[in-house]
């Protein structure tokens, strides 16, 4: 029932891994990983296998990029397992089946981890290729694997986890990376900072990493069960609409208040009047009904988790080492990056996925009126949310520190924000214009800002480590001006004083303003395509 006989998993597995998209993404996973190992393979005619440093550094280098690709993968496989039965209408069929919630759940997690082994197990020949040159032995290989399956897996049942609590897809996907994501930063800087001890860094993943991930899961298994056990939500298909009121009375912890202050800046209260005149009906439907018609449990949740996280990031980056402030705005660059996309990348899917995008089209607006309105009232929660986390920047700035003689370099920080907020927003508007689910629009929102936002640096950083003072090395710099984190770590900052001396960081101003030129002509570019698209399918609708 939980294994052999679980037509959950066996469902699952025959509909993932016979699907065309299975076999692309293990070509580019495969070839990816593979394609780093071959630039950065030792250029040596004869190896001096004395000296395995290269080796020790280029097989690190591939376990903490494979590492992060599948931390990033599991939100992605595991996220809409159960909230894709609630879209597809089938979930109260599935409760309602002879089958337990606990063969439920490890069916659809096993389902989802499976794919994701399948790609982790298939790298093992590349870093095998790797062994050869020295520096790390098949025993390492074995531990690294073996910490990362463990922690991979816990990710799985975490975005499972996230899955049991809300109806759609792109609210599990974000609460999801919002509790992953600090895990695997904290799961890497520990395996580093534990490098010196050798042996006893093996021995802890191999006793205590999975002690710890094992019992995570079975807590979040226990409570995913429960969840399906005694669903609040059985019964309530078709009915889309959470009265906010009673949430809010129901609420644990945070609730919001929309017709207070700040909460109305990003939650407006329901229009109890009619529209101004000149209004655009779209702006003031999406702000006030649509994006929080599934209620507000991730939209706190994002507030709290971010919040918690903010206030150690805060106080070490910004007050304790002002040396680390790049640090808190990439923190900040990064939790837009995540929550932006959420409320833009549903707004033309979902009037297809409710079959009312004809009649829309067929009324008196226009499609400028339809873009801007969906594309401010995305930006406009996606910005306040964000300008939450930026207030300690703007305190420091009056407190009588170093941040004073860094005021042009902390508006810049500023402007890559703001900058930040409008591509992750007009990104997800276009990619919520081209596909036809939410979920596939959000899942390839992530995916073009992760590779625009996160190759160069990691470019950067694979260059400066195997191709140092080199052409290839000055390229990559260059290639981070479409990066708001590059260009964040490329303004000069200034905090030295008689007691520390010698600490100020050079910034190249090419980088910044290279990623303000590239900012203007790509969200242009993009509202152009946009505009295109909503004109081509507006003569079609007359």
């Amino acid at each position: 029932m939980y294994f052999r006989e679980n037509p959950v998993l066996q469902r699952e597995l025959l509909t993932n891994l016979r699907m065309p998209r299975a076999f692309v993404l293990l070509f580019a996973y495969v070839a990816l990983l593979g394609g780093v190992v071959w630039l950065a393979w030792p250029q040596q005619q004869r190896l001096d296998l004395a000296q395995p440093e290269a080796a020790k550094r280029l097989v690190e280098l591939f376990f903490f990029g494979q590492y992060m690709l599948a931390s990033l993968m599991a939100p992605s496989f595991a996220a809409g397992a159960i909230t894709g039965e609630k879209e597809r209408m089938s979930y109260e069929m599935l409760l309602a089946s002879p089958l337990r919630p606990g063969a439920i759940v490890l069916g659809k997690l096993f389902a989802a981890l499976c794919h994701l082994g399948i790609l982790i197990i298939c790298s093992l020949p590349i870093v095998m290729l790797c062994l050869p040159l020295g520096g790390v032995s098949l025993y390492e290989v074995f531990v690294a694997y073996f910490g990362m399956i463990m922690t991979v897996g816990l990710f799985g049942m975490i975005s499972l986890w996230a899955s049991s609590f809300f109806s759609r897809t792109s609210a599990s996907l974000v609460v999801s990376y919002l509790m992953i994501l600090p895990l695997a930063l904290v799961c890497v800087l520990v395996w580093k900072q534990m490098e010196q001890l050798g042996g006893l860094r093996l021995l802890a993943v191999l006793t205590l990493v999975p002690v710890l991930c094992i019992s995570l899961c079975a807590l979040m298994w226990r409570s995913a069960c429960m969840r399906l056990l005694y669903p609040p939500d059985l019964g309530s298909e078709g009915k889309e609409v959470v009265d906010l009121e009673s949430e809010a009375h129901e609420a644990v912890g945070l609730y919001i208040k929309r017709d207070e202050f700040p909460d109305r800046l990003f939650a407006p209260p329901k229009r109890t009047s009619f529209l101004d005149e000149g209004a655009n009906p779209i702006y003031d439907k999406e702000m006030r009904s649509e994006i929080f018609s599934q209620g507000t449990l991730m939209l706190r949740l994002v507030i709290q988790i971010s919040m918690i996280l903010a206030m150690f990031l805060m106080a070490a980056c910004l007050y304790i080492a002002p040396a680390y402030a790049p640090w808190y705005i990439a923190y900040v660059i990064l939790f837009n990056v995540l929550v932006g996309p959420v409320f833009s990348a549903g707004s033309v899917t979902s009037e297809r996925e409710r079959q009312t995008l004809d009649l829309l089209l067929v009324t008196l607006i226009t499609p400028w009126q339809m873009l801007w309105g969906k594309l401010l009232s995305g930006l406009r929660v996606s910005s306040v949310l964000t300008s939450f986390l930026l207030w300690p920047v703007i305190l420091a700035c009056l407190l009588p520190n170093h941040y004073w003689r860094n005021l042009p370099t902390m508006a810049g920080y500023l402007i890559i924000v703001c900058l930040t907020c409008l591509t992750t927003a007009v990104t997800a508007l276009f990619c919520s214009s081209i596909f036809h689910k939410t979920s596939t629009s959000l899942i390839a929102t992530y995916l073009v800002i992760l590779v625009m936002f996160m190759t160069p640096v990691a470019a950067k950083f694979f260059a400066q480590t195997f191709f140092h003072d080199t052409s290839q090395a000055a390229a990559a710099n260059l290639l981070g001006a479409i990066s708001p984190f590059s260009a964040t770590f490329s303004l000069p900052l200034d905090i030295s004083d008689e007691n520390t001396p010698g600490t100020a960081v050079a910034g190249d101003p090419r980088i910044f303003l290279g990623f303000i030129g590239w900012s203007i002509v790509y969200n242009l570019a993009l509202v152009a395509a946009m505009m295109q698209l909503f004109q081509a399918r507006w003569r079609v609708a007359d």
